[in-house]
């Protein structure tokens, strides 16, 4: 059965795939409670540095879609920023 991680990624406006860098962001999170969680807080460290921007009103849309929802949803809320999920075997 297959599992699913995430990836958080600092990228270009654009969310090309070519700005992606795994050997910069290599850090995965697993689809559990407590590794979502770690992810959200990944989110605000890198808003917080400037590093993505993210509009005050869209937080909370981004925090219910990484801890409930599909958190790669969140990424259409975030600037410069990306998740994606990875399928694990």
């Amino acid at each position: 059965m297959a599992s699913r991680v995430f990836v958080f990624f600092n990228c270009d406006a654009e969310k090309s795939q070519s700005s992606m860098n795994i050997f910069y962001n290599d850090a995965t999170y697993k689809d559990t409670p407590i590794s979502r969680r770690r992810l959200f807080r990944k989110i605000e460290a890198e808003k917080k540095a400037g590093r993505v921007q993210i509009a005050e009103e869209n937080l909370a849309k981004i925090e219910q879609a990484v801890m409930k929802g599909n958190p790669s949803d969140a990424s259409q809320f975030i600037t410069y920023g990306a998740i994606k999920e990875l399928k694990c075997f």
